[in-house]
């Protein structure tokens, strides 16, 4: 910013240096020149009536000198003939005495007592020169021409020194407005810059620096004072949100948990015909502990202001992919890894984790026995390069609708089952969004549905390789070791 309002400054100032010197430098120039003009105009029709008296007199002997004479004073190049036209003299002898003259334009006009004014090059003074042709006659009579030409490099360099000037006079002009322009856009814009960093500090969710309010212009200072508010105010209503998702998570814990074991010391005392009752309620028990830690999580992904890291994909995949495989064995489901290589990506601390568990968590809910649940990175291309991890189903699919509402909170299909809570895929993409990446639904090849998660790598300055035509179907590349049968819950039992 200012950087623009030091532009706007200079080119306003230019603007009008422009039209202030260019008609001053303009009219300087004419007016030396008229000038100039008009002294060798004058000059030459003096010396035509000095030398028309010498004619006059037969004292031709006496032209030569005359002409030496004022040539050395004006520095010009002075051509006399007679009233024939025949040369008298010539300041600088480029023509012989006695040549016949009175073909020239300008020396005819004057033997017809007419003057005559022109600049173009003179070949003796090796120069543009102004010509001044003018006849010394008496009444009607010429009696001589004198031509005059005087050298316009005297003019000219006056005029060349006045436009230096006026251009130095112009820069020193700039260069001062520079000075107290660079001044004032400071002055406007500090306020601005201390809100942009405190700004930029909210969006961390930690303000330490909060802008002064008595900098700058007014509307500038009313603008911080008012954020400084908001910020405030702000901050608060995000404390006590962090505060509460805080204190809930254990204070819903416990009756959760109590409530649970109330209901199945009940079985022992129930009829055989309530049991069933009883089941239910303590899945419903369930479903809701998972819906309250699922809303919390939300919550504390929300209210965190975590910057994203460095985080080894292949790492997070094999692992998660160990874990998951004694769980998936119990429905007949494999679960298989392919793709290649990617190494370290950027992503929030956990967030791989939670991630994958929870796309696996839905995968199994849908996959029927007898399939497979692939897990596949890939490279997406792009500079800074960015990677993507599938995790695909061999299951029923969703619609183009289901897939566009199925990030929606609480949101499940209608044919789903009821032990999931409809949170899984929100905090997938929140925990995506904060990681710099996205996810979205694709419908897998051959039936299925295929979660695509993108994320960036590392290092900003890396492109990914070439991409290569993705085969029909991800081909198995490795068997993931079997672990005991026990249903993992690092974030299934959390977030479905």
């Amino acid at each position: 910013m200012t950087r623009r309002l030091l532009l706007s400054y200079l080119s306003l100032t230019l603007l009008v240096l422009l039209c202030l010197e260019v008609p001053f430098g303009y009219v300087y120039a004419r007016g030396e020149t008229s000038r100039f003009t008009g002294n060798g105009q004058q000059a030459a029709v003096m010396l035509a009536e000095v030398l028309e008296e010498k004619v006059e007199r037969r004292s031709v002997t006496d032209v030569p000198e005359l002409v030496e004479s004022f040539a050395r004073r004006t520095g010009s190049h002075v051509v006399v003939v007679d009233g024939e036209g025949r040369l008298l003299a010539d300041s600088r002898d480029a023509v012989p005495a006695g040549t016949d003259l009175s073909a020239q334009p300008d020396i005819a006009a004057a033997l017809r007592n007419a003057s005559r004014a022109r600049t173009q090059r003179d070949p003796a003074l090796d120069e543009a020169a102004f010509f001044a042709t003018v006849p010394g006659a008496s009444g009607a009579t010429v009696r001589c021409v004198v031509r005059a030409s005087f050298p316009l490099t005297t003019v000219t360099s006056k005029v060349h020194d006045a436009w230096l000037v006026l251009a130095a006079v112009g820069l020193g002009v700039l260069a001062a407005v520079a000075l107290i322009a660079l001044a004032l856009a400071r002055w406007i814009t500090r306020p601005v810059r201390a809100l942009e960093h405190a700004t930029t500090q909210l969006a961390d969710g930690t303000l330490k620096d909060l802008p002064a309010t008595d900098l700058g212009p007014p509307e500038l200072r009313r603008l911080a004072a008012s954020f400084v508010r908001t910020a405030t105010r702000l901050q608060h209503l995000l404390k006590a949100q962090h505060a509460f998702a805080s204190e809930a998570s254990h204070q819903l814990k416990t009756p959760l948990t109590a409530l649970r074991l109330r209901l199945e010391n009940f079985e022992p005392h129930l009829d055989p015909r309530a049991r069933s009752s009883l089941d239910e309620a303590v899945d419903e028990v369930e479903r809701l502990s998972r819906m309250v830690h699922g809303l919390l999580a939300l919550a504390r992904l929300e209210n965190a202001a975590t910057t994203p890291e460095a985080a080894d994909l292949d790492s997070a995949v094999a692992d998660r992919a160990a874990v998951w495989t004694a769980f998936a064995g119990e429905h007949r489901v494999d679960i298989v890894v392919v793709g290649p290589k990617i190494g370290r990506v950027r992503a929030i601390p956990g967030a791989l984790d939670q991630i994958i568990d929870n796309l696996l968590s839905n995968a199994l809910r849908v996959a029927p026995p007898g399939t497979t649940i692939t897990l596949a990175t890939a490279w997406a291309g792009g500079t800074p390069a960015t990677v993507e991890l599938h995790v695909i189903d061999q299951g029923p699919g969703m619609t183009e609708e289901q897939r566009r509402r199925a990030f929606d909170r609480f949101w499940r299909a209608n044919d789903a089952d009821h032990e999931g809570t409809g949170l899984g895929l929100p905090i997938v993409q929140q925990l995506a969004r904060a990681s710099g990446g996205d996810v979205t639904l694709r419908a897998a090849v051959g039936g299925g549905l295929d979660a695509v998660v993108r994320l960036r790598t590392e290092d900003v300055h890396r492109t990914a390789p070439p991409r290569r035509p993705r085969p029909a179907m991800w081909a198995k590349q490795a068997a993931v070791p079997p672990l005991p049968a026990e249903r993992p819950c690092a974030a299934s039992d959390r977030q479905q």
